[in-house]
């Protein structure tokens, strides 16, 4: 097994999706060896970028397959990469062991469709396992202190590049 430090990072995708009135969905984690306390599971969508596939065109199918939306206007992307290590006591066994974490590219997206277009339980149509076990509208400011400490720089960053898109 690859030593920590030499292990590479996963190319993802990440969705802050703000509805009409400026506030973001998150999703509550249906689980995931890196969840260590039952107050840090929340997240926006996020997901692998497939080889060769746009991080666009990326950004557009993990939101679907985790939240079954697809009524969205492109609003902002973060210019950089953002990156977050997973701390070294799950390394071995999130993605099988060949990642130390990710990086990742981040857009920002209107919300154009009726809540009853969100399905969590059932999404993508149902063709997709359930990432997420309920979900909820937050106000953009309170998502740094719902997500898991480790990836708390990637939301800080996140929050600060979309925030002029909430209307809070």
């Amino acid at each position: 097994m690859a030593r920590y430090e030499d292990l590479p990072y996963r190319t993802c995708v990440g969705v802050m999706l703000i509805n009409t009135k400026g506030l973001v969905f998150i999703g509550r984690r249906a689980g995931g060896i890196e969840h260590v306390d039952d107050s840090h599971v929340w997240q926006m969508p996020q997901g692998g970028v497939d080889p060769g596939e746009d991080t666009w065109d990326a950004a557009k199918r993990e939101l679907y397959e985790e939240t079954s939306v697809r009524s969205v206007e492109r609003l902002g992307e973060v210019p950089d990469w953002l990156i977050y290590d997973i701390p070294r006591t799950v390394a071995g066994r999130a993605w099988k062991g060949r990642y130390r974490g990710q990086r990742q590219k981040w857009f920002a997206v209107r919300f154009t469709g009726k809540d009853s277009e969100i399905n969590v339980e059932k999404p993508g149509g149902g063709g997709h396992k359930a990432e997420f076990v309920s979900w909820r509208w937050e106000p953009m400011k309170n998502l740094t202190g719902l997500i898991i400490p480790f990836k708390r720089p990637v939301y800080e960053r996140v929050v600060k590049e979309f925030s002029a898109l909430a209307d809070e």
